[in-house]
């Protein structure tokens, strides 16, 4: 057989080894990812322009309505990915509609926020959800044993992309409530699907994508900091401010990426519970993440003159973020592979974060305790690894 016919011929979609050695993300993933830097940064983007313009409340909704969409989508992808992946022309065709699909997200987000106009972000969803029916309807045909979890998975993704047709249709008024229930309805998908049947993930693959993810949004807050150090340059009078806010950035990002890296994540995901906990719970890592580097664009505003917002209003827009991001982790992650010690100084440096709006200095007491958090974990490595 030819190379090109090889080439053209579609690989069976049969369930991946979850003790496959050497597995790793692929190059299509990689790609896959790009995609989201920019869904990401958008809004991040929109969510900093509606907390320095003070809508606080509607900013903050905004952000986490979209968010759902970016992160969901991500999500659901990553692990169909774990279980079916094979790199043919058709799996990755599937992937690229799922990709324009998040551009075109992207597009619609600030009409979100300004309008509360959802109709290009949920049709871009659902095209970015009909790819993955498609996806888990020809991994059936070879799914074997996990044949009735793929059609769960595809029957119930199609029946909420129709709810969320309804909800465009439906009055602003009800808008909120039905996005929570839909919402509801969608998280649980996967929860029938693998209850009723099962999927094969591999732990070590699945965790190195969310922190792939993770370094993409970290890397937002890297951009915020270099934008500190523009605005410095073009600012003198608040050079110093500037600068100081630049460097304290770079010390809690990079604390951050410290406390997430620290434990082996694969650890975390060794039962259905676990995972679905993991999932779950990293919509808030990966959306505090996101919120950090908005709130550090808030920052520069504040010290430029470029909003109204008070400072301890500017400072929880920071450290709110920060809190959540390591308490996340903590709880999902860390926990089960540190000591007593570890175990209260990491909690309670995400609680004394908080305290930070409370002093003058912006950002400076959230450094200091992210530095002695991060002293923490060098002295006392992770028990399993002891």
């Amino acid at each position: 057989m030819s190379e090109a016919m090889t080439r053209a011929r579609l690989v069976p979609m049969r369930p991946r080894d979850p003790g496959e050695p050497g597995r790793v993300a692929s190059s299509l993933e990689l790609f896959f990812d790009l995609v989201f830097v920019v869904a990401v940064s958008v809004a991040a983007s929109q969510l900093h322009h509606a907390l320095s313009e003070q809508h606080v409340g509607s900013g903050l909704l905004s952000f986490a309505m979209v968010f759902f969409a970016i992160w969901w989508a991500w999500m659901n992808f990553t692990w169909f990915a774990t279980s079916f992946a094979t790199d043919d022309w058709l799996y990755r065709l599937l992937t690229i509609v799922q990709m324009s699909g998040v551009l075109v997200l992207a597009a619609g987000i600030e009409r979100v926020f300004t309008e509360k106009d959802f109709r290009v972000v949920v049709l871009a969803y659902v095209v970015m959800r009909v790819a993955m029916i498609a996806q888990w309807l020809r991994a059936s045909r070879s799914a074997g044993e996990s044949r009735r979890a793929t059609l769960l998975y595809a029957g119930g993704i199609a029946f909420v992309q129709v709810l969320w047709l309804v909800f465009l249709v439906l009055p602003e008024s009800i808008q909120l409530a039905a996005w929570v229930v839909f919402v509801v309805v969608e998280i649980s998908v996967p929860v029938v699907a693998e209850r009723r049947g099962t999927t094969p993930w591999h732990p070590h693959h699945i965790t190195e994508r969310y922190s792939l993810f993770t370094l993409i949004l970290l890397g937002e807050s890297l951009l915020a900091s270099a934008n500190a150090i523009i605005e410095a340059v073009h600012d003198h009078e608040a050079l110093g401010p500037l600068i100081s806010l630049s460097v304290l950035t770079l010390v809690v990002t990079a604390a951050l990426w410290w406390i997430y890296f620290w434990p082996p994540h694969h650890t975390a995901i060794t039962s259905f519970g676990r995972s679905l906990r993991y999932g779950y719970v990293h919509y808030f890592v990966f959306a505090a993440a996101g919120a950090f580097s908005a709130g550090i664009e808030v920052e520069i505003d504040v010290i430029t003159h470029h909003t109204e917002l008070s400072e301890i209003a500017a400072s929880y827009t920071v450290t709110v973020p920060i809190a959540i991001f390591v308490l996340g982790i903590w709880w999902i992650a860390l926990r089960d592979n540190a000591d007593r010690v570890v175990n209260l100084v990491v909690p309670l440096g995400a609680v004394l974060v908080l305290l930070d709006p409370l002093i003058p200095v912006p950002f400076a007491l959230t450094a200091v305790f992210m530095a002695l958090v991060v002293a923490t974990l060098v002295v006392r490595p992770p028990v399993s690894q002891e």
